[in-house]
């Protein structure tokens, strides 16, 4: 899944993002602390891992999502 970054704390290491339908999911500090991030940015395009209906892990969209949070094997790779 996709979205775009509504707003991130830095302090808290949490936020919000926007669904390309405009619904707006919020996310914690574990779920950005799962990645490989160190900061986001209003309006950047992020990869999200769901899990339970939540944000479980938010990575930049050039970044895969791993497995355990939802993640597809790249193009080409098989199971």
């Amino acid at each position: 899944m996709q979205g775009t970054v509504r707003s991130f704390d830095e302090t808290t290491r949490s936020g919000t993002v926007f669904l390309d339908d405009g619904t707006v999911l919020e996310f914690g500090t574990p779920a950005f602390d799962a990645g490989p991030l160190r900061l986001l940015r209003t309006g950047q395009r992020v990869n999200l891992g769901m899990s339970g209906g939540r944000i479980a892990y938010i990575t930049l969209s050039t970044f895969p999502v791993p497995d355990a949070f939802g993640g597809r094997p790249p193009a080409g790779d098989s199971e």
